[in-house]
């Protein structure tokens, strides 16, 4: 696992192929979880499979039209994502399908290999489970009384 800050001290031992394939692993501070190819099918009438380059996060999906990160980028957060179903597999590819918040459809394919449904999915289920902590503490911390609150309370009771 390597996350920003280590890139200084990473880069500096590494020969430039890896220092280049160590820079790709970070995306503006963010920890890759997976990155690689998927296909996507386009909403055109004939709905033809578009190879995009995709960088998982912590936080969304990235979509480039190529492996140079550099172009115009697409970024699915994971917030609008409600679920991730596998369709089909078969013997090369597996399909699935993600569903977001406002119910739209995208169609994906990956190689059965590269697991990508199961990287989202899990990434999913992480952020959602930090998103409901994050909101419990919240909660915890606007219900519980002030120290001077608490003092009333402990000097009322028998």
């Amino acid at each position: 696992m390597v996350i920003a800050s280590d890139w200084l001290y990473y880069s500096g031992s590494l020969n430039p192929a890896e220092r280049e394939t160590l820079r790709m692993k970070i995306t503006d501070g963010t920890q890759v979880i997976q990155e690689g190819v998927l296909e996507k099918r386009s909403d055109s009438l004939l709905q033809l499979w578009k190879k995009k380059y995709c960088v998982l996060t912590r936080d969304s999906v990235g979509l480039y039209p190529d492996c140079q990160k550099r172009s115009r980028r697409k970024e699915l957060a994971l917030q609008q994502i409600r679920t991730v179903d596998c369709v089909e597999r078969t013997g090369k590819y597996i399909y699935f399908t993600v569903v977001t918040t406002d119910n739209k459809e995208m169609d994906f394919r990956c190689l059965g290999e590269s697991c990508w449904h199961s990287a989202i999915t899990m990434a999913l289920i992480e952020f959602k489970n930090r998103k409901a902590i994050q909101s419990f503490k919240s909660r915890q911390e606007s219900e519980s009384p002030s120290p001077d609150q608490q003092e009333k309370v402990l000097g009322r009771s028998p």
